[in-house]
């Protein structure tokens, strides 16, 4: 089976031939070509055929049609990112100092005419015709509760949130909905069959299930007005998120969610019920430094889950730079194994 029958099985509530397989090498597609982050960065075409590449050297299901998360502040007017030679690069210019600034922020009207988000388009209609229909492209959008973090910082917004200027702080995420729900909607429409919605902020790592409803909820049905949460996959972008699941489910209606290595996956499907699906990740912080055994062990334990769960996919977070070949290919085979019916309880 290609990776979108995978998929179209879980949807359909059918078994497929083995538990689908989402891996997030997103910088290591420079590698492949032989050029710098920067200059890979430079050109959709580029992290397309990186992405390419990457899929087919080590077999995994989906094209992840992205650059890097600071993509959109610079969508929201960050004139300099740090570029390292080892990791994705950072925001080196914060957009929002002073609120003076939120009042002067002017998201762009059309998203295409931004150069950035117009190598990403081309990065995702690439994808979208090189794989033919067998393998889902895969967008990623910052919601808008998480992408103040990269417009002002992490503390910055925090406080802002929790105890700055109510007014000041609605106008702020106002034009940052405006960005995230265009973006959904513009990455759809270059081909993207699914959206991963990265919202760390919103997670139970960063504030109370209570604070979520009241301040984050609301952000999250504002962002998916306009394309409703059909394709929609909510990321927890590395927070826990198993104690606001019951929430999400019952207001947003998305149909899929990314669980932190910290979240228990037989709890998430209780917590949501038979119908949507879960991507359980592996900590691949770790798989820098881990022996094969210790990687295929822990394979073999979030597949036995998967498989008691159902409607699973296999998935990893940020995937760092460092990692070694052999553990990227030790990690992806045992998921096969693993992933298949015959391979439960091995």
């Amino acid at each position: 089976m290609t990776g979108m029958k995978r998929l179209q099985a879980l949807l359909s509530g059918q078994q497929p031939d083995r538990i689908p397989i989402n891996v997030n090498l997103v910088d290591q597609g420079a590698k492949e070509l032989g050029l710098s982050l920067q200059d890979y960065y430079a050109k959709g075409e580029r992290v397309a055929q990186g992405q390419l590449r990457m899929r087919a050297k080590y077999g995994y299901d989906m094209l992840l049609g992205m650059f890097y998360s600071a993509l959109d502040a610079e969508l929201m007017g960050c004139r300099h990112l740090i570029y390292a030679i080892d990791g994705p690069p950072n925001v080196g210019h914060l957009v929002v100092k002073t609120p003076d600034d939120i009042k002067k922020l002017n998201p762009p009207a059309d998203l295409y005419s931004h150069p950035r988000f117009h190598e990403l388009a081309s990065c995702i209609k690439t994808l979208k015709q090189e794989s033919a229909g067998q393998w889902p492209v895969v967008g990623v959008v910052t919601a808008s509760f998480s992408l103040p973090a990269m417009l002002m910082g992490v503390g910055g917004w925090l406080d802002l949130l929790l105890n700055g200027d109510a007014a000041l702080r609605e106008l702020l995420l106002q034009k940052c909905a405006a960005v995230a729900s265009d973006k959904i909607m513009a990455l759809k429409d270059a081909g993207a069959d699914l959206i991963i919605y990265n919202n760390p902020l919103a997670s139970a790592t960063f504030i109370l299930p209570t604070q979520f409803h009241q301040l984050a909820l609301p952000w999250v049905l504002k962002d998916l007005e306009q394309s409703g949460p059909n394709g929609i996959i909510f990321f927890n972008g590395g927070g826990v998120i198993n104690p606001i699941l019951a929430d999400l489910k019952k207001h947003t209606g998305i149909g899929a969610y990314y669980l932190n290595p910290f979240d228990d996956i037989v709890e998430a499907r209780q917590l949501l019920g038979p119908e949507p699906l879960i991507i359980g990740a592996i900590n691949d912080i770790k798989l820098i430094d881990w022996t094969a055994e210790e990687v295929e062990q822990e394979v073999e334990r979030i597949m036995l889950a998967g498989h008691q769960a159902g409607r699973f996919i296999f998935g990893t977070l940020v995937m760092p730079y460092e990692i070694p070949e052999d553990n990227i290919r030790t990690m992806i085979k045992a998921a096969i194994t693993y992933g298949c019916a015959a391979g439960r309880g091995q």
